[in-house]
């Protein structure tokens, strides 16, 4: 072949043009006599090419130097081998606490360092269905009380790596959380089955079988919430729970007690108060709380049950990711009456462009959700995860 491509031409002789299929011929050395001809055109180089046996996932969340990065050298046609990253590896991030409780974050740029040509992989939101109930190990760190959420290496938080994706448009969209999940095995079953997957759903850190109920949801399609018990003003008359957390408890035992639920489950995009009006009113009790969960990367939902909440001033303060209820939608365990509070919420959301409601695993709030949830997709309303809604700095 070398031999040909290289004869002289002879008198009005001409070659013939050769098919384009995407190679660059260029001679760079001879071998026995003839030219050898090798070489990729530039577009052939850049095209990504589908790993061998499986299909690209949805969500790349390795750190440079981890198994991601061979899947993406894989990628590139002869086996480039560039490391995977984040935009945020670029970056200095420097937070600093002012006198008020307020944080400061400054972002500087910083080297990448002379490894080479990097693939700096796009933020995005959500993770491959397939691996939905898997949590992403790099998001999870050891501690006495189990594996808790963390940021990851890269600045990937949990609430980015477990939400569930929208579709960006500025319409009308209210969220649904129901609660209690893990506490009765009928209700949470036919919570995770009969309710859509738009629908969050918020499990009880005192509940049973907590792992495999997570895993059910979440290849379902639904972002969850993990509630932590919160000491209510009748407190110990109503009693929320084991590892309730106190006004009265050292900040060292509420942040054990914290970490203790924490730990119960994976993949929950933020935490959710379960009662807690006391607690939620005591500034010194709660904010060593809140810059827990916000340094994690988690969202802080209040269920909206008490007027006195500290909740939100603080999570704003801090710059972490916060939302608020707005309507109780099973105060009265009637399915017409909790229809009527989702109508509700749906009037709040037409004038405000968004609205969250509340509810519990509960037969007949299971029943009106799915009924009104049907219902409201087809008049324009788009149902949506928490994390869709939190204010995220």
């Amino acid at each position: 072949m070398g031999a040909d491509l290289h004869k002289p031409l002879g008198q009005g002789e001409k070659r013939r043009p050769r098919k384009a299929i995407g190679v660059s011929w260029r001679a760079i050395g001879s071998f026995s006599g003839a030219s050898v001809i090798l070489g990729l055109s530039l577009f052939s180089a850049l095209t990504p090419l589908p790993l061998r046996g499986s299909t690209p996932s949805l969500q790349s969340s390795a750190a440079p130097g981890q198994d991601a990065a061979g899947e993406i050298a894989e990628q590139v046609p002869g086996g480039a081998g560039l490391a995977a990253t984040r935009p945020a590896a670029g970056a200095n991030v420097e937070r600093t606490v002012t006198d008020n409780g307020t944080i400061v974050t400054k972002y500087s740029p910083k080297a990448r360092g002379n490894s080479g040509p990097l693939l700096i992989d796009t933020p995005r939101v959500g993770q491959d269905p397939r691996m939905a109930g898997t949590p992403n190990e790099l998001l999870l760190e050891d501690s006495p009380q189990g594996r808790l959420p963390t940021v990851g290496p890269d600045g990937l938080r949990p609430i980015d790596q477990y939400a569930r994706p929208w579709s960006g448009a500025r319409g009308t969209r209210i969220t649904i959380v129901v609660g209690g999940l893990g506490l009765s095995q009928t209700g949470t079953q036919r919570a995770i089955r009969e309710l859509p997957g738009e629908i969050t759903l918020a499990f009880a850190a005192t509940g049973n079988s907590l792992q495999r109920w997570m895993q059910e949801a979440r290849r379902d399609g639904h972002e969850i919430l993990l509630q932590v018990p919160l000491e209510p003003f009748d407190y110990p008359s109503n009693d929320p729970g084991p590892g309730t957390l106190l006004t009265t408890a050292r900040p060292d035992t509420n942040i054990a007690n914290l970490h203790e639920a924490m730990a119960s489950i994976t993949n929950y995009t933020g935490i959710m108060n379960y009662m807690g009006g006391k607690f939620l009113a005591d500034a010194n009790a709660l904010e060593p709380i809140m810059r827990d969960i916000g340094k994690r990367g988690l969202l802080f939902f209040d269920d909206g049950s008490s007027a006195r909440s500290l909740s939100g001033q603080m999570a704003k303060a801090m710059g972490m990711p916060q939302a608020f209820a707005d309507v109780q939608i099973d105060g009265q365990l009637d399915q017409q009456a909790i229809l009527r509070r989702l109508d509700e919420l749906e009037r709040i959301a037409l004038r405000k462009g968004s609205a969250t409601g509340v509810g519990s695993a509960f037969d007949e709030t299971i029943d009106a959700v799915r009924q009104w949830s049907e219902e409201a997709s087809r008049r324009g309303i788009e149902i949506v995860a928490i994390s869709a809604l939190a204010e995220n700095p």
